[in-house]
């Protein structure tokens, strides 16, 4: 057994899957990373290692035009050449306004979602890696994250079908607390790129390649191509110490999660707004405030904490929000006039009056 394999295997009992009598949907977009995973994972079924039922999925995003075209046909061509069941997805989502990427990302989870539920899936796999685990460090360093976000990925977290919003750190959650449904990333803690490449060569396996992965005007690709290529200079081994580090700040962060919603859930329960109707006469869903006196005489640390939450709770996600909107947010609280408002990514709003912060969506003229 190829080594690759046998440290998927090794990985999967440590993640205490299920090696029977479960469905997975494996997302294979026709990278080296996802076909390598979708390849391991075969060779453990045919080798009787795992009796269990594997799904492909793949989502067609339309943004490379025929190239985006032939990675579909790429991956039919796989799944059919393993005799795996395969679940193509297209759809409608904005190219024009937004980041390209969340947008891109957002449809492409709602599919994978979606899929899981109608097949009744125990969990989604994807196929990230160290790097992608050192990228995402690094992104969320630049942008200014907390806690949560150097955490980076989770190998395993909880994939709730229903409404999409974006995760305060890596990537986006979808929210409906009846769903079982799981994400697992296999390969994150142990496999690098280069380790998904060289299996696909050695098993003589074609893979495709995007051309957006070199498109410099992203900055998850600056970070790839530029950044890490010159932090190894000083690190050989950057990309592990990345990613051990994100694990380390993550053991962190959900050492202190249980203490910060208990506290945090204490203030944010302290007054609502009344029920509002929209312009269509719908009542929209109150949002709720918090009281200045309350944030005045707490720790730097932990207001920024109560803050965050209050705004995710709020807006539904942390999507685009940086440390200098938090900051902004604290100098209104120590500011003695009333009326200030502080402007936030997406049209939203926060305004000082009446002795509280309230949290208002900009209505937009249609």
């Amino acid at each position: 057994m190829n080594k690759f394999v046998r440290n998927l295997s090794t990985e999967w009992r440590k993640l205490k899957l299920p090696f029977s009598s479960a469905t997975f949907i494996i997302a294979v977009s026709g990278g080296a990373d996802s076909v390598s995973l979708m390849v391991a994972l075969n060779e453990l079924k045919t080798r009787s290692k795992l009796n269990l039922r594997f799904v492909v999925a793949h989502f067609n995003h339309h943004l490379r035009g025929e190239d985006s075209d032939k990675d579909e046909q790429f991956v039919q061509g796989l799944a059919q050449n393993f005799s795996l069941e395969l679940a193509l997805g297209t759809g409608e989502f904005s190219k024009e306004t937004g980041n390209l990427e969340q947008n891109a990302r957002e449809a492409r989870y709602k599919f994978l979602a979606q899929t899981a539920e109608n097949l009744n899936a125990y969990a989604v796999l994807t196929a990230h890696t160290l790097n992608d685990q050192a990228e995402t460090f690094l992104f969320n360093l630049i942008r200014g994250s907390g806690l949560d976000g150097l955490g980076g990925m989770k190998t395993v977290r909880s994939l709730e079908f229903g409404v999409w919003s974006s995760e305060s750190s890596e990537e986006s959650k979808i929210q409906n607390p009846k769903s079982k449904i799981q994400l697992v990333r296999p390969l994150l803690n142990w496999a690098k790129r280069e380790d998904t490449e060289n299996f696909c060569l050695l098993n003589k396996i074609e893979f495709r390649s995007d051309a957006m992965n070199e498109d410099l005007k992203f900055n998850r690709v600056r970070i790839r191509k530029i950044l890490l290529p010159l932090l190894k200079d000083f690190n050989p081994k950057i990309v592990e110490t990345l990613a051990k580090t994100a694990t380390l700040l993550r053991e962190d962060a959900e050492h202190f999660a249980a203490t910060r919603r208990r506290t945090a859930t204490g203030f944010f329960a302290r007054e609502r707004n009344e029920n509002v109707e929209n312009r269509d006469g719908k009542i929209e869903t109150p949002v709720e405030t918090l009281l200045l006196k309350d944030l005045k005489d707490i720790f730097p640390s932990m207001r920024k904490i109560i803050l965050r939450d209050w705004l995710e709770r709020n807006r539904g996600n942390l999507r685009r929000l940086e440390l200098q909107h938090i900051e902004a947010i604290e100098k209104l609280i120590d500011s003695r006039k009333s009326g200030r408002t502080i402007e936030l990514p997406g049209g939203e709003t926060v305004i000082k009056k009446e002795g509280k912060l309230v949290f208002q969506k900009t209505k937009v003229e249609k």
